[in-house]
């Protein structure tokens, strides 16, 4: 699942291709109607498809942020502002081109599931191979509560502060770390491979409760998200999977990670072991991770 790296990369693509430009019509795939009509809500997730196309026929995209793992299409129509926000979930992809044709990984061309034609006669094109994205169109972000629930971002002023309350609750103290610094509500945009690297760097084992780390550990494991966050960031995000930033593009990152799905300790070369940790595997070295 694409981290915040991998959705800020996303982002930075999006917003020199499509901001300032108006959405003339949108349409959804048959996927997306059937599941409708089954009483599921495929991608789409508040409303009816037929709705959803309706409605964003004529929005301006004002704006492309990222908050978390999500991106915000901040949008404006007769006067009055909007929001579209998508998750990409495991698979989602993003891509700007003439037509349908020009994405060129057929895997993603077989599984379009939305398309924005543009007033520049470009389409904005979601696709879903695994279909656990979102697309969900909201007046304002309260109108989706869990979006008002994540946890600040970790770049800024009070996350550290931020984790450190929230991992003394009793909820969190007796979790193992990697658990916790998983949790969006503890720390923004942290999943399992940054969760993984950092752990790694600051050689604490990912099955160690919360409450048995100090302080000043917590500090400086928070300090390590940051940075290998930071890291992703600037090598464009970890290509792994079906991963790809806007019109496929590709990040290096996952050449630079030491412990994710490493077979081997790149410290003392023993071999290194796995545990399943709130549904995600995760690898360390017992030797080297206390």
């Amino acid at each position: 699942m694409p981290e915040l790296p991998e959705v800020e990369g996303v982002v930075r693509d999006l917003k020199p291709l499509v901001e300032g430009k108006t959405i003339n019509g949108v349409m959804l795939s048959e996927v997306i109607y059937s599941g409708a009509a089954q009483g599921k809500q495929c991608i789409v997730k508040n409303g009816d498809p037929a709705d959803f196309e309706l409605v964003m026929a004529g929005m301006k995209i004002c704006r492309v942020a990222r908050r978390s793992k999500y991106i915000f299409f901040h949008l404006e129509k007769d006067g009055e502002t909007f929001l579209m926000v998508s998750h990409l979930g495991m698979s989602g992809a993003w891509f700007v081109v003439k037509d349908v044709q020009d994405i060129t990984e057929i895997k993603f061309r077989k599984h379009v599931h939305a398309i924005f034609t543009l007033h520049t006669g470009e389409l904005l094109v979601y696709s879903d191979i695994r279909r656990f994205g979102e697309l969900r169109f909201l007046k304002e972000e309260a109108d989706h509560p869990p979006l008002l629930q994540m946890a600040p971002e970790p770049f800024d002023e009070g996350a550290c502060e931020h984790f450190l309350q929230k991992s003394e609750l009793p909820k969190y103290a007796n979790k193992p770390i990697k658990e916790v610094i998983m949790d969006g509500h503890v720390i923004s945009g942290c999943g399992n491979i940054y969760a993984t690297e950092s752990l790694f760097a600051m050689q604490i084992r990912p099955t160690r409760k919360t409450n048995q780390i100090s302080k000043r550990r917590k500090v400086e494991l928070f300090q390590a998200i940051c940075a290998v966050l930071r890291e992703s960031i600037e090598n464009g995000g970890s290509t792994i999977s079906d991963y790809r930033s806007v019109n496929g593009g590709a990040g290096s990152m996952q050449n630079r990670l030491k412990m994710y799905s490493k077979k081997t300790c790149p410290i003392c070369q023993k071999a290194t072991k796995s545990v399943v940790i709130a549904g995600r595997t995760s690898t360390y070295c017992p030797s080297c991770q206390k």
